[in-house]
């Protein structure tokens, strides 16, 4: 794993994480473009759609272990816990 494409959110998150191959860390991933074929596939295969020539951040739901292999891609900047959001009431 490449901690130091990781936020300190995600590394957090990681250590919390009992099953490595469940897939319940939603995550921003940040790309460097272009992208070959094989990196599209990788991405695919971890459930990325709607990708394109111009797009290079993109959302998945991913395990630890996908996190790791994705953070020893030379293509991939950083990736990014997703932080849940909460309304403000106006109160």
């Amino acid at each position: 794993m490449n901690y130091s494409k990781l936020d300190i959110a995600l590394i957090l998150a990681l250590k919390n994480i009992q099953d490595q191959s469940r897939p319940c860390l939603v995550v921003f991933i940040h790309i460097e473009l272009p992208i070959d074929s094989k990196a599209i596939a990788l991405l695919e295969s971890f459930g990325v759609s709607d990708i394109t020539a111009k797009r290079n951040v993109f959302t998945a739901t991913l395990s630890s272990n996908a996190v790791s292999q994705l953070s020893e891609q030379p293509w991939v900047k950083s990736l990014k816990l997703s932080q849940q959001l909460h309304l403000v009431s106006g109160d």
